[in-house]
């Protein structure tokens, strides 16, 4: 049989287990132009809880007890479709279902073997581009400017930081442990990183490792993180707003500063995107990103969790920050 996951409620808070379902059907045929794909490594993302709400969006509600969708990279392992042949690699935003049929439009061809498939979900699929585009776009950074990255141990992060530093500037990162703050430094050359957890007054600590304040600040997290960036950003600080994971599980929407006064003071340009914004630009940034990954330039870090059964708790645990890197579940 074939196992499927449901969104069979919609979370309150924080996402639990008994929100989703498991089920099974029997394993489809594929008909005449279609092909069956086996699931092999399924992305987990925080974006993926606002599509668990009930709300108008920039993309569709998931639908209850209806599968849940996300990145995935499967294998084609029956095909009556020409395009594609049995054994090869695809990618594509597809059901967290064991085996699946697909007629193949939205599926791009991977061209590597088996260890060589999660960074296509990761520094080579849409978490490269979303870290290259938001910051080159609209952090559009410069050699010697200070650039702050929060979620900075995450997979968006990390590869954000990287950039800023092949770019030229001096890269802080926001985390929420020593060890991560350790990794940061290390693997990833980061020039300073703070554990917000362990820094009761954040505003201070921002403002020690940045004594000439803050010219990019690429926010992942939102919430009091945030208001203590912004407190330090300089005259024409650029913004790329690309996640609010800190506030992704609200119930009702915190108040904190006014932050108007900062933007109009500092003529700063504060800008949220999704990384289809930019589609028109995925061909170059991802032969940059590649050029700059085959250069031993950019490097990058995966929490692999294993079983199909386990894709829920995976991501549950993203709000309990116990990736480093790519979330990624192996089936």
């Amino acid at each position: 049989m074939n196992k499927v996951i449901l969104l069979h409620r919609r979370p309150a808070g924080k996402p639990v287990l008994n929100d989703f379902k498991f089920t099974s059907e029997s394993i489809p045929a594929p008909q005449i132009g279609e092909i069956l794909l086996k699931t092999l490594y399924v992305s987990v993302d925080p974006y993926l809880r606002g599509r668990m709400n009930d709300s108008k969006s920039y993309i569709p509600a998931f639908e209850l007890d209806k599968p849940i969708q996300s990145g995935i990279i499967a294998e084609v392992v029956d095909s009556n479709n020409a395009g594609f042949q049995k054994g090869e690699f695809v990618l594509g935003n597809l059901a967290w279902k064991e085996f699946q049929i697909s007629d193949g439009k939205g599926l791009s061809k991977i061209e590597a073997d088996d260890s060589e498939l999660t960074p296509h979900l990761g520094i080579l699929g849409m978490t490269g581009l979303t870290a290259y585009l938001g910051l080159t776009e609209i952090g559009i950074p410069k050699p010697g400017e200070t650039l702050v990255v929060s979620g900075a141990a995450g997979a968006v992060g990390s590869v954000v930081g990287q950039i800023g530093k092949i770019l030229g500037c001096k890269v802080v990162g926001i985390t929420g442990s020593d060890e991560k703050v350790e990794l940061l430094k290390s693997k990833f050359k980061f020039d300073n990183a703070i554990n917000y957890k362990k820094n009761h007054d954040l505003l201070k600590a921002i403002q020690l490792a940045c004594p000439k304040g803050v010219d990019i600040y690429f926010d992942n997290v939102g919430g009091v993180i945030s208001d203590a960036v912004l407190a330090n950003i300089n005259k024409h600080a650029r913004l790329p707003v690309c996640g609010a994971i800190s506030l992704y599980n609200e119930t009702s929407m915190p108040i904190g500063p006014r932050i108007q006064p900062i933007i109009l003071t500092k003529s700063a340009t504060m800008r949220g995107f999704i990384v289809g914004d930019f589609s028109e630009k995925f061909p170059a940034a991802n032969k940059q990103l590649a050029t700059w990954l085959k250069q031993g330039k950019l490097t990058y870090s995966e929490t692999i969790i294993y079983g199909f059964r386990n894709i829920p708790q995976a991501f549950i645990n993203l709000f309990d920050g116990k990736n480093e890197g790519k979330m990624i579940v192996k089936v």
